[in-house]
């Protein structure tokens, strides 16, 4: 595999050597068919699952999200990690969304939400740029690093499936699937992402005209055409 790659520097190979061992190990400890009829009786409950198998809500999520072998697929989902700063440090998708490589992700993705909810899975209906719609859970994680006087790592993790898959999982319940209103508007990364009236932007999208009108004053300093 590391050889069919290609990559352009030893050290890249070499840590491509990391993530397929990590990947062999998920696979041992987390067994494919087995796990994915427990995810399917337990309609994909992140806490029952970990619990299940022994594992840590990380480990589940991104198991998960490599459940695509040919003929015995699971849903297709996304699966990320970021750091307090926005940065994405984990990222796999079987489904149609797909994350920037370079940037912080949307700041209304709820990922974001979740450092502000320690112990607790949250959810939220959002809808990209072209219209697709997806059901994200996510919820903050905390790993020590080395003893007391090390600093805590924090993270947060989102896990999330197409609306058409949504009653797979637990946490569609209660949830008005049909409401498009229901909805909350998110992008990929502001760069990227041509909403011209979001209010969270950061920066410009990178291939639209801006204009500017000094006689009026809004959320940004210019308008995207």
């Amino acid at each position: 595999i590391i050889h069919r790659a290609n990559f352009r520097t030893q050290e890249s190979g070499e840590i491509c050597k990391i993530g397929l061992r990590n990947y062999f190990a998920g696979a041992l400890t987390l067994p494919y068919q087995h796990f994915l009829a427990v995810a399917k009786e337990l309609r994909h409950d992140l806490e029952l699952m970990a619990t299940r198998f022994g594992a840590s809500l990380e480990q589940v999520a991104h198991r998960l999200s490599t459940l695509q072998r040919p003929g015995v697929r699971g849903v297709p989902v996304f699966f990320a990690r970021i750091d307090c700063a926005g940065n994405i440090t984990k990222r796999h998708s079987a489904a149609k969304l797909q994350f920037a490589r370079f940037g912080a992700a949307c700041p209304l993705w709820n990922v974001h939400q979740a450092f502000e909810t320690p112990g607790h899975i949250i959810r939220q209906l959002a809808e990209t740029p072209d219209g697709a719609r997806y059901l994200s859970i996510a919820t903050e994680i905390t790993k020590g690093s080395g003893g007391f006087n090390a600093p805590q790592r924090r993270y947060a993790i989102a896990l999330g499936c197409e609306v058409a898959y949504a009653q797979d999982f637990v946490y569609a319940g209660g949830l008005d699937l049909n409401n498009r209103l229901a909805f909350d508007p998110i992008g990929i990364s502001c760069r990227i992402c041509e909403r011209a009236s979001c209010p969270q932007r950061a920066v410009p999208p990178l291939k639209s005209r801006l204009t500017i009108d000094h006689q009026q004053r809004g959320v940004l300093p210019y308008q995207i055409a």
